[in-house]
């Protein structure tokens, strides 16, 4: 799955890999997911013989731009695995769409919630009017760096819970329960705090958090687990699952209090943090 670290390996690997080479054709098996360009033809018609030029990434879309004044943008979804293939790699289950190069095979959308949106957008026109969503992104400490003063009052401005704020794309986009219950226990703060009880100590400590979770997981390429099976483009796993302190450790000793750690039911998923040194 696909969450704001694993969308800035995605990012990092195609922009090695796919900058500078052309599409061959274009084959989408799941209509829905280019609804944004039309029909499937009028899609795959607009990008054959188009060139890669350029890649950025805005929260979770990745946005190409191509040599022919157009960007394409893919907007992933958690459910979604971006797969770099040969063309005689066997095609799996819930591929959405293929984008065929004129060498070195292929890009593979794949999505069994078919949840992705791949669409055509004009490079002269502002990204935040041809793809509204992107103007209402909250922070990104993986794309822009900021200062602790400034993330603090963004979540001073807050009332609702810090986890409600973590899992809020118009906070911080992209993050999900697994790094705000890992960024949560890393800062020592309970996840039913408001943002607006926190102290100037408490700001700064859930600023390092922030950014050493995030940085840690682009370290580790990503977390794979089996209820979030992400793999890069390549298809190999990603290792911070391993370094995992607390999300899915219900009953383990805390590194910290050693004392068990515990979960609780959290707008209807679960939570996990350390009772003891969590406040």
């Amino acid at each position: 799955m696909i969450f704001l670290p694993e969308a800035e390996i995605v990012r990092r690997d195609l922009d090695r890999d796919m900058v500078g080479k052309k599409i061959k054709e274009v084959d989408v098996a799941v209509a829905k997911v280019v609804k944004r360009s039309g029909n499937r033809a009028t899609f795959a018609n607009a990008l054959a013989g188009v060139k890669f030029v350029g890649l950025e990434r805005l929260g979770t879309h990745l946005v190409f731009t191509l040599d022919n004044e157009q960007l394409l943008v893919l907007a992933l979804s958690p459910t979604t695995s971006v797969r770099r293939n040969a063309n005689k790699d066997a095609v799996e289950a819930d591929t959405v769409v293929t984008i065929g190069l004129t060498q070195t095979g292929q890009l593979r959308l794949i999505d069994p919630k078919n949840e992705v949106e791949v669409f055509l957008v004009p490079a002269d026109e502002p990204l935040t009017e041809t793809v509204p969503e992107i103007e209402e992104f909250g922070m990104d400490p993986l794309a822009k760096p900021m200062a602790w003063t400034d993330f603090g009052r963004k979540i001073l401005a807050h009332d609702g819970k810090l986890k409600t704020l973590l899992c809020d794309d118009r906070v911080i986009v992209g993050l999900g329960d697994i790094y705000s219950d890992e960024i949560l226990f890393e800062a020592s703060l309970r996840y039913d705090r408001t943002g607006n009880s926190l102290n100037t100590q408490e700001v700064r400590r859930f600023f390092r958090s922030v950014v050493t979770v995030l940085n840690d997981a682009v370290k580790y390429r990503g977390t794979t687990l089996e209820s979030s099976p992400f793999v890069d483009p390549a298809g190999n796993e990603g290792s911070f699952q391993d370094h995992l302190q607390v999300f899915g450790k219900h009953g383990d000793l805390s590194p910290r209090s050693r004392q068990p750690l515990v979960r609780s039911k959290f707008a209807g998923r679960w939570t996990y943090y350390c009772d003891q040194s969590q406040v």
